[in-house]
């Protein structure tokens, strides 16, 4: 199975793709807007310094919850 991506011009064109996957000769798929998480993590992780220690991963969870925690309190 070959994989291409297709701009389309003429909307002729969108209707013969239509006809192509109507005799199973094609499957169209939408693509997707939202970045996978492997994607995310190689590009995060190409900045990186190096390892974060479990004294800053503790501080930026709490800094997290502290502010979730705002939040729920402002909204109720």
């Amino acid at each position: 199975m070959e994989t291409l991506t297709i701009d389309i011009i003429n909307p002729r064109a969108k209707k013969l793709l239509i006809e192509l996957m109507a005799m199973d000769l094609i499957k169209i798929r939408k693509k997707t807007t939202k970045p996978s998480l492997e994607t995310i993590l190689s590009k995060t992780r190409k900045y990186s310094n190096g390892a974060l220690s479990l004294e800053e991963i503790t501080k930026e969870v709490e800094i997290v919850r502290q502010k979730m925690y705002e939040e729920r309190k402002d909204n109720t």
